[in-house]
């Protein structure tokens, strides 16, 4: 049994959707596919959240109109008989037009999760029934009802062994040789839909392989596999084939785009290999992240973070940064959830590089009840793995470094952004 990810780029336009029935047709194995929103309908999504959440629910439909036209529009391309695939997403666009009409937006994490997790329900029931018009028999899933989680909104924590038992009942390969859920989305125990954070489909697939013991995870992606570089910022980059685990969470923590960086651990736990390879060119291998490989990365790894804040706090009667201080101000972080990618301090100040987020102003005002606060916005993060004197000099020179650190392997460099 294999399980299949695809993302938002594969499903974004109907040939894409054409493509994925052209690689499942070739698949012998059982299969397990997950699929994300399709194209940017999450961030389509996130616009409908935003007047439904200032009571605006008029104009909360009309951007879910124009949602409900970009599905439409993909179905009438698609099938010979487009109510084939209307007759699969009407029900799903009346059920959160009703919630939009009705609903109450007061919590915005919660509302995140009920409203745009939608986004994948489109997505799967479009796909899952075009799979069966081209003749791949196939079981959609609603993965809100099978993967359950804890109640942190947005960035929701999978409880494996109660997501085990009603995946496992869900699932069986004599029944239905494929079956199609959504990456992405969950929900807790009392049935409240969540979300498992920004790029989160990849996680669903990793989890789903772990709980299913999967022979193998793909993740389906429009670049030929893992590269050292992002192509679209740095040139010649080279296409690296196989990594281990412990590289590709480095690479992940650093902020590489290639894999979400909590889909490593339930791969890892089981020794299920993960690939990485080419949606436009499915007969090439790709990359291959595994427990071992037959020789280490041999060429430097340059990873930009984009959008970054470096933060630097102190206390307010100049005394040390002791271990109080530490705790109180990286509760404050957790509370208001600010990824950490950087951490450099000294006897009196702390500083931390993070994203810029929704979160951070409540941050920064929490913090300045004990801490003198600045920060700089603006700012790109670059690490560099394999680091040598000259790739420093050729990625950094003309800018100005706020701060930098170096190992004997890596350098991380927090620079204002061109």
């Amino acid at each position: 049994m294999k399980v299949y990810k695809f993302g938002g780029a594969s499903v974004r336009s109907a040939e894409g959707i054409r493509n994925i029935a052209r690689i499942v047709s070739g698949v012998n194995d059982n299969l397990f596919i997950v699929v994300s929103a399709m194209g940017k309908t999450t961030n389509a999504m996130e616009v409908v959240l935003d007047s439904f959440m200032k009571a605006d629910h008029a104009g909360a439909i009309q951007k879910l109109v124009e949602v409900e036209n970009y599905h439409r529009e993909i179905i009438a391309e698609l099938f010979v008989d487009k109510t084939v695939g209307e007759t699969a997403v009407e029900p799903l666009f009346a059920e959160l037009e009703k919630y939009i009409i009705e609903g109450i937006g007061d919590d915005y994490d919660r509302c995140y999760d009920r409203l745009v997790s939608y986004g994948e329900l489109f997505s799967t029931c479009i796909v899952s029934a075009f799979l069966a018009e081209s003749g791949s028999t196939n079981c959609w899933l609603d993965m809100r009802s099978l993967i359950v989680t804890d109640s942190n909104f947005r960035e929701a924590n999978v409880r494996m062994n109660d997501s085990q038992v009603r995946l496992k009942k869900a699932v069986d390969f004599t029944q239905n040789k494929i079956y199609i859920g959504q990456g992405f989305i969950g929900a807790n125990i009392k049935g409240d839909p969540t979300t498992l954070g920004r790029e989160g489909s990849d996680y669903t697939a990793a989890v789903v392989g772990n709980l299913l013991d999967a022979e193998s995870v793909t993740i389906w992606k429009d670049v030929p596999g893992i590269l050292n570089a992002d192509p679209r910022i740095f040139e010649n980059t080279v296409h690296i084939p196989e990594l281990t685990y412990l590289d590709a969470v480095e690479l992940a923590y650093s902020g590489a785009q290639i894999i979400h960086p909590k889909t490593i651990k339930p791969l890892e736990n089981k020794q299920i290999p993960l690939y990485v390879r080419p949606f436009g060119s499915p007969s090439e291998a790709g990359s291959v992240i595994k427990a071992t490989t037959e020789k280490p990365i041999d060429v430097p790894v340059l990873i930009l973070r984009k959008n970054q804040v470096l933060v630097t706090i102190r206390p307010r009667d100049f005394s040390f940064v002791l271990e109080e201080s530490l705790s109180k101000a990286f509760a404050v972080m957790n509370k208001h959830r600010l990824k950490v990618s950087l951490i450099q301090s000294s006897a009196i100040s702390i500083s931390v590089c993070v994203d810029n987020n929704r979160y951070l102003s409540g941050a920064l005002d929490e913090l300045g009840n004990d801490f003198k606060v600045n920060y700089n916005d603006s700012l790109e993060l670059l690490t560099i793995r394999g680091i040598n004197d000259d790739i420093v000099q050729k990625t950094t020179s003309g800018r100005t470094i706020l701060l930098s650190q170096r190992t004997r392997r890596s350098g991380r460099f927090l620079m204002k952004e061109n």
